[in-house]
């Protein structure tokens, strides 16, 4: 009788993180503040920024959801709350409307203030790339003798977790567009965060590979990964996420813990 794969539940690691965060917010005299700025009603923004918003009502943290009227309005605001000493940690929730101006208005976040990690020079590892090493480590995945495959260098995810996993020495390759994704056969680890439903085919997957699936968009209303459903069904892989809960809920308590750091 096949087994089927080991399920890579991000939200089982975050509830002991989370039972930690809201300990130490508990000791603190001031509560830590977060201020996520947005400047659209996307259903994918907008379910992130409610589950933000939840998660600090539940530790015990402020969190100020600020609608931006145009890229202007959002380096203003970013400029005002890297003044506000009560403002302890800047969130630019993306896409922005003006995705060309993305990296010019993520490094205005002050450096101590960036706790997505997204800026030029952030004083905190990107969170959603920390995440998944959080998630890889916490169900035992060995990294250090596999081949592992990124699939998009987005700011989010893949050019940041790229940098860790080169720097850490492991053997990382980055695919990006216009890469041929049927090499992904060779690999043992499959990291993707593009955005686009269904574009890792499961012809792509090898029996045995641990499959990540970062990817978030919104197709009809309804919240979809990068993987196609035929992955998905596989029985023969050795880990993967599900469909909801894999990533997501531990970048928010990596993005709490960076609050917390620094509003200390």
């Amino acid at each position: 009788m096949i087994k089927g794969p080991k399920i890579l539940d991000g939200r089982e690691l975050a509830g002991f993180i989370k039972e930690r965060q809201a300990h130490e917010v508990a000791g603190m005299s001031k509560k830590p503040t977060l201020l996520i700025i947005r400047d659209s009603d996307n259903p994918v923004i907008t379910k992130y920024v409610n589950l933000k918003i939840a998660y600090g009502e539940d530790i015990g943290a402020k969190v100020i959801d600020y609608k931006a009227t145009s890229s202007e309005d959002i380096a203003a605001k970013i400029k005002e709350a890297n003044e506000n000493p009560e403002i302890n940690g800047i969130i630019l929730q993306l896409p922005i409307l003006e995705k060309g101006r993305t990296d010019e208005l993520t490094n205005l976040i002050a450096p101590s203030k960036d706790v997505d990690g997204l800026g030029e020079n952030p004083g905190f590892d990107s969170a959603t790339a920390t995440a998944i090493l959080w998630l890889l480590s916490g169900y035992d995945i060995d990294l250090k003798t596999k081949n592992i495959a990124i699939v998009g260098r987005g700011k989010l995810v893949g050019a940041p977790l790229y940098q860790m996993f080169a720097n850490s020495g492991y053997n990382v390759e980055l695919f990006h567009h216009g890469s041929d994704l049927t090499n992904l056969q060779d690999y043992d680890i499959i990291i993707t965060a593009t955005g686009k439903p269904g574009l890792i085919l499961d012809s792509y997957i090898k029996p045995g590979s641990v499959i990540v699936d970062a990817g978030t968009a919104s197709e009809d209303g309804v919240l979809k990964g990068d993987l196609s459903p035929e992955v998905r069904a596989r029985q023969d892989l050795t880990a993967i996420t599900p469909s909801t809960g894999g990533v997501g809920p531990l970048t928010i308590t990596c993005l709490f813990d960076h609050l917390i750091q620094a509003s200390k």
